[in-house]
């Protein structure tokens, strides 16, 4: 939230608003007095790093009644408020657009009582409401992930990390009960991230004798050779006649497998350092402010969500009565009804066939591939196929290093080809997208990237952290990438940064010097750390240690300055979740489109695949993952530097520029517009929505 916050603050000052916090929530509204006041430039600075909220977030039941209402709108006419930014969950934005319906009544009542005058109410006679999605749960319909989302997503793969080296050492099966009251996503992806062999979620009852069920899976991986199981329960799970399913119950049943334990991660346990995400909640925080900037009185209020990579605009109460009609169909036992509503897409695996499927990895090695393989052997063996892995990539390939691999042996894994020349290869291949440096033309996103931006955040964070107490600093930190200023953008994003330097951005000594001199006035204020980015091969001359001794220099008497070379660590240790579950996702959608490819390519006891659609690579573009031909993407790559010509994310580096307080352009010809809430989207053969 802090974050979306910050954004905010920080793109309505640049717009030249003036901006006000509202402290302790709808309460602080009702309240007046010091729980409004304006926010500054510096007051949002430093809280990047921090967990929940720092203006702070109350219940309030006065502001439920009109008498409550009228004393916030009051509140806000004293001070010339008409646009509120709320961050809150489904019932927070419905008492936000409640309020915007009853305003104009709200100030006649207040004209009334003689409060304000005929002026006033004239001049604010209409109130603007942009809503953004701050809930762990993920239980709000029209965006991909809520705010706060990943970050609890990161607390609970941490404690299932850490129990898994135990329930390994003990051979033990351990339960972990994870929030969501009405929602089974962080259960369920959970599950999915760490491999997990049962999960119990509210919107998906298990059929009677689940107990039965359970315990004969656990015993199958047992005699598998497994000496772990792992079973995580929504706090809101039920059975399918709306009994409570706990995870003291379910450990009970899963006593007579093996030992094990019940964990109940309580809500400060899935609470804390914010993940690299941030990025996204400051692109929605800037877009809250334009959309806001565009809002007129017949403008119903608007949610800014994420889909996919893009920021979109969705009616709040679109939104809101989507996501009430998957809890009412869930109410009244409509299971099926409620996934439905969630996702229309999901559905069955095709029809099963049998083939000879190879899965290798190419390239240097990225957080998240394990899970990719994973997900495609397993799937593919769930479609009947026989799976063979390679060993180090295209050289395993020719040297015949190639074994068939089996359900059990992934447990606990969380360029055109010459085929004119070797019949052999005009088999379908799809490639999925796996580089920390996200540097893959035709897909926006890639396998191991969201680990690397974790792993540059958290340094960053630790570092600024580490010079608590001491004077003034700004610290230079170069980030991997090649040529690709990926991680050095968006990590500077997540991390507050002032500047960061790219290949892709072309910069001189003249560049250097401005961002100098502005980073020292900043200096000069309440402002206490500086944070520069600068991607490895940005510049062949103005390497990291001439940019630290330029700093260093320039900034003598002001601040001084540390230098850190972050290395190969940015590749990270454990997947981040979204890496884990993105990979799952895309290898088992690879691997769907594969067994298609084979069946329409098996002629006379033979597959033949030579076309162009047969060798493909799996890409998320925008909102959807799409299978694109490899020949097509040869005109989109700039092969010298290994990079697409064209680069999405480069238009988020004058949001950087934004809220490290310079004055630069930013292109809203790609902002949200307002949309409509789609219930059933049409199913393609070869794009999905992520």
């Amino acid at each position: 939230m802090n974050a979306a916050v910050r954004a905010v603050v920080r793109m309505g000052i640049y717009v030249g608003a003036k901006v006000y916090f509202v402290h302790e929530g709808y309460q602080g509204m009702v309240d007046g007095g010091d729980n409004i006041k304006e926010a500054s430039w510096e007051s949002v600075s430093s809280m990047l790093q921090v967990g929940g909220t720092v203006i702070g977030s109350a219940r309030c039941k006065e502001f439920r009644a009109r008498e409550g209402r009228l004393k916030a709108a009051y509140n806000l006419v004293q001070r010339g408020i008409t646009n509120l930014c709320v961050i809150g969950g489904d019932g927070s934005l419905t008492g936000a657009n409640l309020f915007r319906e009853e305003w104009s009544s709200l100030l006649e009542d207040l004209l009334q009582q003689g409060l304000i005058d005929s002026e006033a109410v004239q001049k604010y006679s209409a109130l603007h409401i942009v809503g953004m999605v701050g809930s762990i749960d993920n239980d709000f319909c029209g965006t991909d992930m809520t705010i706060g989302t990943d970050s609890a997503l990161h607390r609970i793969i941490e404690v299932v990390d850490a129990i898994m080296t135990t329930a390994q050492s003990h051979q033990r099966t351990f339960v972990l009960e994870v929030m969501g009251r009405h929602c089974g996503y962080l259960a369920l992806v959970s599950a999915l991230a760490c491999g997990a062999d049962w999960v119990f979620i509210p919107e998906m009852p298990p059929e009677d004798g689940w107990e039965e069920q359970m315990c004969q899976k656990l015993s199958e991986c047992r005699s598998r050779g497994s000496r772990l199981n792992i079973i995580l329960v929504a706090e809101g799970a039920i059975d399918r006649h709306g009994k409570p399913i706990t995870s003291s119950t379910v450990k009970d049943v899963s006593n007579g497998v093996s030992d094990g334990g019940a964990k109940r991660l309580p809500p400060t346990g899935t609470r804390g350092p914010l993940s690299p995400h941030s990025s996204q909640a400051s692109r929605m925080g800037v877009e809250a402010v334009l959309a806001l900037l565009e809002t007129t009185a017949n403008t119903p209020a608007c949610v800014v969500s994420l889909c996919g990579n893009q920021a979109v605009r969705l009616p709040l109460m679109e939104c809101v009565q989507m996501t009430q009609e998957v809890q009412k169909a869930m109410d009244e036992g409509k299971f099926e009804e409620a996934l439905n509503v969630c996702d229309p897409n999901c559905g069955p695996f095709p029809l099963q066939s049998s083939f000879n499927v190879a899965v290798l990895n190419v390239g240097a090695p990225a957080a998240g591939m394990n899970a990719a393989v994973r997900a495609a052997v397993r799937v593919g063996i769930s479609e009947g196929h026989t799976m063979f892995a390679v060993s180090d990539g295209f050289e395993g390939f020719y040297k015949g290093q190639i074994k068939e691999i089996k359900w059990g042996d992934v447990g606990g894994w969380t360029g055109q080809a010459a085929r004119g020349e070797h019949d052999a290869l005009c088999v379908p291949m799809v490639m999925v997208p796996a580089t920390v440096s996200n540097n893959i033309p035709g897909s926006d996103l890639s396998i191991g990237a969201d680990t690397a931006l974790n792993a540059i955040t958290d340094t960053c964070d630790r570092i600024k952290q580490s010079a608590s107490g001491t004077k003034r600093r700004v610290f230079i930190i170069e980030t991997m990438g090649g040529y690709c200023g990926y991680l050095a953008s968006v990590g500077g994003l997540a991390a507050g940064a002032d500047a960061a330097y790219i290949y892709e951005e072309p910069f001189d000594i003249r560049d250097l010097q401005a961002n100098v001199e502005h980073l020292t006035e900043k200096m000069k204020t309440s402002i206490q750390r500086g944070l520069v980015l600068r991607n490895e091969n940005s510049n062949d001359n103005y390497t990291t240690d001439f940019i630290y001794q330029l700093y260093s220099e320039e900034g003598r008497g002001v601040f001084d300055c540390r230098k850190n070379v972050l290395g190969h660590m940015q590749q990270g240790g454990a997947p981040s979740p979204f890496d884990r579950n993105f990979g799952t996702k895309i290898a088992a959608k690879a691997m769907q489109w594969i067994s298609k490819k084979l069946k329409e390519s098996y002629r006379q006891g033979r597959v033949f695949a030579n076309t162009e659609d047969s060798c493909c690579l799996l890409g998320m573009r925008r909102r959807a993952l799409v299978f694109q031909p490899v020949v097509q993407l040869k005109d989109q790559t700039d092969f010298v530097h290994r990079i697409p010509k064209e680069q999405w994310w480069l238009k988020l580096r004058p949001l950087m520029k934004i809220l490290a307080k310079y004055k630069t352009s930013y292109d809203v010809s790609d902002s949200g517009q307002l949309e409509h809430v789609v219930r059933n989207r049409p199913k393609e053969a070869d794009t999905s929505t992520l």
